[in-house]
């Protein structure tokens, strides 16, 4: 096939899930429960930790900074999806692809890199309780975070730029349910060993480095817990980590899944299913996994639910002169 310059490229088309018109009605549904989960809940823990006092420490920044990338990231990829399921097109522009593209990896690595911020927290306040506030100050708090985002910005924008000097073909189709880097390369008519070469090289600096910085912290937490000469001290400090080991099980866990589904499969479609679970499912999971197992985001939360409910019930109630 001649290769097309990008100016004359209309649209790809995003293959989905499945191709059964009879299972279009139940992955809509499907998906837009799981995308009002999302944000419902995202949203809950941020208004939770805004409300609270108690709860304005690193620990809950971070979580309120992971709670609105996750609400980011989902809203990236489900509304086209079930735009695309409702009209029954396939069909997304080449400007809405690159953007759609750009914007899931930032949250993909402000994901990854908020992550390892919360591992650094856990470190600081276990093995250094003394001097966590210190350290550990709202102004630290704050440049880590938009150190994060200006990574996560800057490594999105060198890949969506280097899209943009590659040709395609025409009849563009990706077997996935959004733009994905590495589908967008397979499809592309022109060479992409510097692309794949950028790509390679991002995914060891900002995959392997952020697990390398969770591991030294988890293990010198570790250390330090051993340590801890009662019983009961030591649950009160692994009690501390558990919930983000929890997230961070579940979203690399999902990220290897995907990895060893892609390397096992030549089924395109499997790998798309495999990708449901980080990109739509984790971000679902994590707010249930913070408010379930954390008695003060818990406490938090019904707070902030009855305090909702009380001033309804107050405001419907007409007022007597």
């Amino acid at each position: 096939m001649e290769p097309e310059n990008l100016t004359q490229i209309a649209e790809f088309l995003l293959l989905g899930l499945s191709e059964d018109p009879e299972l279009q009605p139940i992955l809509f549904g499907l998906l837009l429960t799981i995308y009002l989960v999302t944000v419902v809940g995202n949203l809950l823990i941020i208004l939770a930790v805004s409300s609270d006092s108690h709860l304005h420490t690193p620990m809950y920044f971070f979580l309120s900074n992971l709670a609105l990338t996750d609400i980011c990231s989902t809203s990236t990829l489900v509304p086209k999806m079930l735009l695309n399921i409702q009209t029954e097109s396939k069909a997304i522009s080449y400007a809405g692809c690159l953007t759609q593209a750009y914007f899931f990896m930032v949250f993909l690595c402000m994901d990854n890199l908020l992550l390892t911020m919360m591992a650094y927290d856990r470190y600081v306040a276990i093995c250094h309780p003394l001097h966590y506030m210190v350290i550990m100050n709202p102004c630290l708090c704050v440049l880590l975070v938009l150190i994060c985002l200006l990574i996560s910005t800057v490594d999105a924008l060198v890949h969506a730029l280097m899209l943009l000097r590659l040709s395609f073909c025409k009849h563009l189709e990706i077997p996935h349910f959004f733009c994905d880097l590495t589908q967008i390369l397979k499809v592309a008519c022109s060479n992409t060993l510097i692309n794949n070469t950028i790509l390679l090289l991002a995914t060891i600096l900002l995959g392997f480095g952020p697990v390398s910085g969770i591991i030294f912290s988890y293990a010198r937490i570790v250390s330090s817990i051993l340590r801890i000469p009662s019983t009961g001290g030591k649950y009160k400090a692994f009690s501390t980590c558990g919930t983000h080991l929890s997230v961070v099980s579940l979203f690399y866990g999902a990220s290897i899944w995907v990895y060893l589904s892609s390397a096992l499969t030549d089924s395109p479609r499997m790998s798309a299913m495999a990708s449901v679970m980080y990109t739509v499912v984790t971000p679902m999971l994590n707010p249930f996994i913070y408010s379930l197992r954390n008695k003060d985001m818990k406490g938090a939360l019904r707070k902030l639910i009855l305090g909702r409910l009380s001033s309804m019930r107050e405001g419907s109630i007409p007022r007597t002169t």
